[in-house]
């Protein structure tokens, strides 16, 4: 039973974190397993090797400094869609692929496709918000507290399972609460610049 609660804590923390910090969960996986502090499943070791720490390493230093800067942060996110959910649906198939072929699938589906999309457009929403404010420390101090909610989910996942099962049960319900508000204020917040702007032309 402990077997099979840490491997779907590291399935769901895998494909959660990849939702906010895609290359910083596949480093740091990459990292700990290489060192032996993790026991990566057969098909999750390839983060392990030295050319895939070196090129997750580098889009790590390119992302951090990305989501610092108002606007280009929300613009990577735009980008990033059509990345961080497929990916964080295979890293949570990768890690209970051991199981079995159907357990991969359900990961893959529901923790990967699910987990991954709600963190992501959790993130993606509320930073597009942050970035209707002239100044940037509102959006430094939501990029670095991204950072250590990672670090300290992915510890608690690979760590401790249990904790962070219920960490993520709660996350989950703040996010089903929040999702839909940051959208309906993101969709007003578009639907204003678009009437200023016509507005503007209208005047010309």
């Amino acid at each position: 039973m402990g077997d099979i609660v840490s491997t779907i804590a590291m399935a769901a923390g895998l494909s959660w974190a990849s939702g906010l910090r895609l290359y910083a969960v596949i480093f740091t996986v990459g990292v700990l397993g290489k060192m032996g502090f993790v026991v990566l499943p057969e098909h999750l070791q390839i983060l392990a090797r030295d050319g895939v720490l070196a090129a997750s390493a580098f889009m790590l230093a390119v992302e951090f400094l990305a989501d610092k800067i108002p606007i280009v942060d929300s613009l990577w996110d735009s980008i990033h869609t059509f990345i961080r959910i497929p990916a964080g649906a295979l890293l949570a198939a990768g890690a209970v692929a051991h199981l079995s072929p159907e357990w991969a699938f359900l990961a893959a589906a529901l923790l990967g496709g699910t987990l991954t999309s709600g963190s992501h457009f959790t993130k993606a929403g509320s930073r597009a918000l942050i970035n209707m404010s002239p100044e940037p420390f509102s959006n430094w101090a939501a990029s670095f507290g991204e950072d250590f909610m990672v670090a300290g989910g992915l510890w608690a996942a690979l760590f401790a399972p249990v904790l962070f099962l219920g960490g993520l049960a709660l996350f989950l319900l703040l996010m089903i609460w929040t999702l839909p508000k940051i959208w309906r204020g993101v969709r007003l917040v578009l639907k204003r610049a678009s009437s200023d702007r016509d507005q503007f032309v209208t005047e010309r």
